[in-house]
């Protein structure tokens, strides 16, 4: 199947489309846009003003993602959910890069406390697939998944060093149309020209980049000397693919003028940048072939079976279409039509369909060794990656919390253990309104021995334990009968992160007048049990590129 043109991804359902392409797919992929460039959070309503779709069309959308657990209906808001972090994750699994070179910029900006990130080309922009933050007042606030302008970054320097007359022209084309970058909600937007100087403007930034280019291609190396806001300065040097020779993505390391002017970064932090560049591209020439994991399963009778179910309100090509996108991944990279039939269980006709709309959307494209395959491009990111991103672990669970609460009239929590293991401290809650009900804030600390919470999470080791934690850890949850305060009792189980260590607890307390310890076993445990599941199957969607702080 030929290759076609990807548009702007943003243009009306019928400008340039393909005549097979999916509408509600479409218009589906421009609703988690509109969430994600809004930080995950949009009312029905202002959802509907900012996609130009009815209201009916609108609810029909949220319906489908709710279902495939892509966004979550909280009163009168639509919210994006880690689930949809699953579209995210098999582009950033498909590229290896990050898990590739991830380590060696977590090393480098441990070594030089200050933030590295790693970055590929999308058309004329860069798009960040790694970052390595530090945790202070004044730093570095761009996401996974963040789309910058080419021309405002060190890297999109380094990658336009290998843009053909054609890339050339299409940045040109873009400047002139959006010459403040109000397309790019990740940077700050140029400042209005004054009357009559707009033209005079673009060519000064036209020339200004060409310079940097040109620099950037003599010293193999560039600069950023504060392009996308006072302050911020950035140094970076390409990552070359083993096999072509071509950038394969850009590593960065980003400081602050007050620690690192500009014009001392060659010299300060460029030769370290340097060298562990070196070591990231003896690791792309060393890597062993990835082990394809498991292709997803049962899609298509999924689809089905929920359309059976809800009727009108899920739209069936919209949820084939999305699966789709999930076929790639680690050892997976290029599929062709067949491929992504067979993986995803549909026709060879719906996986078509998929395709073309994916390509008008610029979210697939013709494999570069063969037209007849496709991969993902880095625009996936943009359904809802970066503001899930930088999630913490209480964010995660809150709203799985105040389910819980819900559902069995108690109040649950979620703890950690302190550094010296003698307390539990509080992360998130949910309250019930009852007259007579629990009450711990969040970030308030309990002895971890007296509390189931502290319990669980001190069962878990490879080492000997008291016979009274080695019970815990043999049942796999806690109980604690009027221990810390008479009349409270409380069960807790643990969260798990990927690799398998309790990273945190779960609890529902009630008061012994309420319930019974056998009720909070045979009642309360299992419900608890499946709300920890849920917490830590959104917690390994997170954790699975990014860092997810357990507070």
């Amino acid at each position: 199947m030929p290759a076609m043109t990807a548009v702007d991804a943003d243009a009306p359902t019928g400008a340039g489309m393909p005549a097979e392409a999916v509408g509600p797919l479409v218009r589906g992929v421009g609703v988690l846009r509109r969430l994600a460039e809004a930080g995950g959070t949009l009312s029905p309503s202002a959802l509907e003003r900012a996609t130009g779709l009815a209201r009916s069309t609108v609810d029909r959308i949220t319906a489908t993602l709710a279902r495939m657990d892509y966004v979550r209906l909280d009163g009168r808001d639509v919210v994006l959910t880690p689930g949809v972090l699953e579209l995210g994750n098999a582009y950033l699994a498909a590229l290896r890069l990050p898990a590739l070179l991830g380590a060696r910029a977590d090393a480098l900006a441990d070594e030089l406390d200050e933030s590295v990130s790693l970055a590929v080309a999308d058309r004329d922009g860069i798009r960040f697939i790694h970052q390595a933050t530090r945790r202070r007042a004044l730093s570095v606030s761009f996401r996974i998944g963040d789309l910058l302008p080419a021309e405002r970054t060190a890297p999109g320097a380094l990658f336009a060093t290998e843009w053909t007359e054609r890339d050339w022209a299409r940045w040109r084309t873009r400047r002139a149309e959006d010459p403040r970058d109000t397309a790019f909600p990740a940077v700050p937007p140029r400042p209005e020209p004054a009357h009559g100087t707009a033209h005079a403007t673009a060519d000064a930034v036209a020339a200004a980049f060409a310079d940097r280019v040109r620099a950037a291609r003599r010293d193999g190396w560039a600069l950023d000397d504060q392009l996308i806001e006072p302050g911020l300065v950035a140094v970076s040097a390409p990552v070359r693919d083993p096999c072509t020779g071509r950038v394969a993505c850009v590593a960065s390391v980003v400081s602050h003028t007050s620690r690192h002017p500009a014009a001392e970064l060659p010299a300060t932090l460029l030769p370290r940048l340097r060298t562990a560049v070196e070591a990231m591209e003896a690791d792309l020439r060393t890597a062993p072939p990835p082990e394809p994991g498991p292709a997803p399963a049962g899609l298509a009778t999924w689809t089905t079976a929920s359309k059976q179910e809800l009727g009108r309100d899920f739209v069936e090509s919209l949820a084939r279409g999305l699966t789709v996108l999930t076929a790639f991944g680690e050892g997976r990279p290029a599929l062709s039509l067949t491929d992504v039939a067979r993986a995803t269980g549909l026709s060879r006709a719906t996986a078509r369909r998929a395709l073309l709309t994916h390509e008008h959307l610029g979210l697939v494209t013709a494999a570069a060794h063969d037209d007849r395959a496709f991969t993902l491009t880095p625009r996936v990111l943009d359904l809802g990656f970066p503001p899930l991103a930088r999630t913490t672990l209480p964010r995660l669970a809150q709203p799985h919390l105040r389910a819980l609460a819900d559902r069995v009239r108690e109040p649950a929590a979620l703890a950690v253990l302190t550094a010296d293991g003698t307390e539990v401290q509080y992360t998130a809650g949910a309250d019930t309104s009852g007259v007579l009900t629990v009450r711990i804030p969040v970030g308030a600390r309990l002895p971890a021995a007296a509390t189931s919470l502290g319990r669980v999470l001190l069962a878990d080791t490879d080492g000997p334990l008291p016979p009274e934690l080695a019970e815990v850890k043999a049942q796999g949850y806690a109980l604690a009968d009027e221990e810390l305060e008479s009349g409270l009792r409380s069960v807790a189980v643990p969260v798990r992160d990927r690799t398998g260590r309790a990273v945190a607890a779960v609890n529902v307390a009630t008061h012994a007048a309420r319930r019974t310890l056998e009720d909070c076993v045979h009642h309360l445990l299992p419900a608890l049990r499946a709300t920890a599941d849920d917490i830590q199957r959104d917690l390994r969607r997170a954790s699975r590129f990014t860092k997810v702080p357990t507070t």
